[in-house]
């Protein structure tokens, strides 16, 4: 008896008391300056003392009890209960024996006021496929074998290189025929979508938000498991995989990354010990009514250091080379989307969100400080200044900023009849007078192909055939506009009905030769983006652009200079705006000398009419719109061309 009762006292406790915090750590942490919390916070499988386990940290500052309970121990709310630091950081911890990766789990908080919630792991590294709401004990351990990508990415990220984005929703991208219903999983999206990227030449992809979101419509922008891959498509290592086949065929990923606001779903951030934790208790601060979710309290130091680690982690764990920040204008504004008496001024009396302009700041040197070879990108649709200006010049130092009024007028104008384009023609050219205030990126994205707005095809006015045509001479006008570009899936070809998230993209259409004619005429484009100097070396300084003829509103023509570091690169571009030929039509030219047609967007190829026009010609000794040189070409119906001095 007396040797059973000593084995009993020897024995294992359902949690022992083990700690993978520093004070350092800990002091980091409550000073929001702890950047890595994902390598303390979470479960984490470990050998103590000999035995395999997990061990568990939570932050729950206004719990009374946290336990852990699983199927490990029959979903049990008391007996695995986790010791609470005696630092006051709030940080719940301990050791759970035999309980390994695969491990189903959730925290049961027991607040001061004696009620009860059922919580994930807001570090859980895997979660249960929605409508499941579990997290799962799992590692983003992999044998990485992306070496040279990563070593030599700085190259491929930089503001003076190509930058085309294919934006993709993972869920609706394709899907097989046979099980429409069915999504592809990440391993078998590397089999299909990474040579597809490849073969139409953008540099980059960007996912929305793969984060672990339990409503699937939420398109990816309601997260509640903000480590966590999302398991409708396989394993964070599956996803690994993905972003490692687009590296080796010399791809970058970029995330979109959700700051600005979570769910209130019941297992997620919101309420999390009982109390506005993570969320601002004020609805006037910490309810988006746009959305109907909350917002963060950016001014909470444990908050920061949450949302920093987190975006660290995409880039260190996942290799992935850039963060599209979305909603950045809902984060800047403390009256966004508000009435009178909705918001609370800061304290200068102004509209401005000061924490979360802190906040921001301290993002970005966090990301560039420990990933200078890597991008963040803000969807900010308001006119603040200086987004992507370093934060030592007062910016918020993001490396691009979305060009939402490139995006707002161009469509207006392209959706006018080319008969009144000419009463318009200030919309099309204003953008180049701000196009130089940030390094923009022109975004034609997800937004402006839903609720209605129609397709970008089905946007453009006139015939079929000159739908066909306006939207390729749209694309014409944007490869050629300074800045980077981004392109939702499914633009590249034309899709002629609005996007679906619960469809596949219309594959089918490439059967039919308009749709094929834009999909090359893509293809042209990336390549020619991709291999002329002039079109990204300078794309966010105003010496990389001229205007030719900015004036001719009467015939609705473009015609403009783009530049490169070498006088040679040198490139004129001519977009005729209306379906009449204009014959001999004359413009000014940079220098004399043969120049030849290097691009046409209505060439038969790409289902364009094939009009007469010479491969190259001769400039005159004519001068023409301040230039000493000038020559005349045949500008094709609702065209755009391409010149280089040969």
């Amino acid at each position: 008896m007396n040797l059973k009762k000593n084995q009993a006292v020897k024995a294992s406790k359902p949690v022992e008391p083990v700690s993978r915090f520093s004070d350092f750590d800990v002091d980091l942490f409550k000073s929001g300056k702890h950047f890595k919390l994902y390598e303390k916070f979470g479960s984490h499988v470990i050998a103590h003392e000999g035995v395999t386990g997990t061990y568990f940290a939570v932050w729950a500052p206004n719990a009374k009890i946290v336990s852990v309970m699983g199927n490990f121990n029959g979903w049990n709310k008391a007996e695995h209960q986790l010791f609470v630091r005696w630092d006051g950081s709030g940080i719940w911890e301990g050791f759970v024996p035999n309980v390994g990766n695969g491990e189903v789990y959730k925290y049961y908080i027991t607040s001061f006021d004696g009620t009860g919630h059922e919580k994930g792991d807001p570090f859980a590294l895997k979660w249960e496929e929605a409508p499941a709401t579990a997290s799962i004990v799992w590692d983003t351990w992999y044998e990485w074998k992306d070496k040279e990508w990563m070593d030599t990415r700085y190259e491929v990220n930089a503001l003076n290189k190509p930058f085309s984005v294919y934006e993709v929703h993972f869920g609706s991208w394709a899907r097989s025929p046979e099980s429409p219903d069915q999504f592809f999983s990440y391993r078998l999206m590397a089999d299909k979508l990474v040579p597809y990227v490849k073969e139409m030449g953008f540099t980059h992809v960007e996912f929305l938000p793969l984060m672990e979101h339990p409503y699937y419509p939420s398109w990816g922008y309601q997260i509640t498991g903000y480590f966590a891959a999302s398991a409708r498509y396989g394993s964070p290592q599956d996803l690994m995989y993905l972003i490692e086949q687009f590296h080796l065929n010399g791809i970058g990923v970029i995330m979109d990354w959700v700051p600005s606001h979570f769910p209130g779903d019941a297992h997620g951030l919101y309420n999390f010990d009982g109390t506005h934790l993570y969320e601002h208790a004020d609805v006037r601060k910490g309810f988006h009514p746009d959305w109907k979710s909350y917002i963060f309290n950016y001014g909470r130091s444990e908050v920061r250091s949450f949302l920093i680690s987190n975006a660290l982690f995409w880039l260190d764990r996942y290799h992935t080379d850039g963060l599209r920040v979305d909603a950045v204008a809902s984060m800047l504004y403390l009256d966004y989307s508000r009435k009178e008496g909705e918001w609370i001024p800061n304290e200068y009396g102004g509209r401005e969100n000061l924490e979360a302009i802190s906040f921001l700041k301290e993002l970005n040197i966090a990301v560039y400080g420990n990933f200078p070879d890597v991008q963040t990108i803000a969807e900010e649709s308001t006119a603040w200044g200086g987004v992507s200006k370093p934060t030592f010049q007062s910016g918020l130092g993001f490396g691009m900023k979305w060009m939402m009024g490139w995006m707002n007028d161009t469509l207006d104008y392209f959706s006018e009849d080319p008969l009144h384009r000419k009463y318009h023609h200030r919309s099309i050219t204003f953008s180049t007078v701000y196009a130089f205030t940030e390094n923009f990126m022109l975004p034609l994205s997800h937004d402006e192909v839903v609720h209605g707005k129609k397709s970008l095809l089905y946007k453009m006015p006139g015939d079929e055939w000159q739908q066909y045509a306006n939207l390729r001479l749209l694309f014409s006008y944007m490869f050629t506009h300074p800045g980077t570009k981004l392109l939702f899936m499914g633009d590249e070809f034309g899709q002629s009905s609005e996007w679906n998230f619960s469809n596949s993209l219309d594959w089918h259409l490439l059967e039919f030769e308009p749709h094929l004619g834009i999909q090359e005429l893509v293809k042209g484009l990336n390549k020619l983006y991709r291999t002329e100097p002039a079109l990204y070396e300078r794309s966010f300084s105003a010496d990389g652009f001229e205007w030719l003829d900015v004036n001719d509103a009467e015939n609705s023509v473009l015609v403009y200079a783009r530049k490169g570091n070498e006088e040679s690169d040198e490139l004129v571009i001519v977009l005729n705006m209306t379906p009449v030929v204009r014959a001999d039509y004359r413009f000014g030219l940079p220098s004399g000398g043969n120049w030849k047609v290097i691009f046409n967007s209505d060439d038969k190829k790409y289902y364009g009419s094939g009009a007469d026009l010479k491969e190259s010609s001769a400039a005159d000794s004519i001068p023409w719109m301040n230039k000493v040189h000038s020559m005349t070409v045949n500008l094709p119906p609702l065209g755009g061309i391409i010149l280089k001095k040969a």
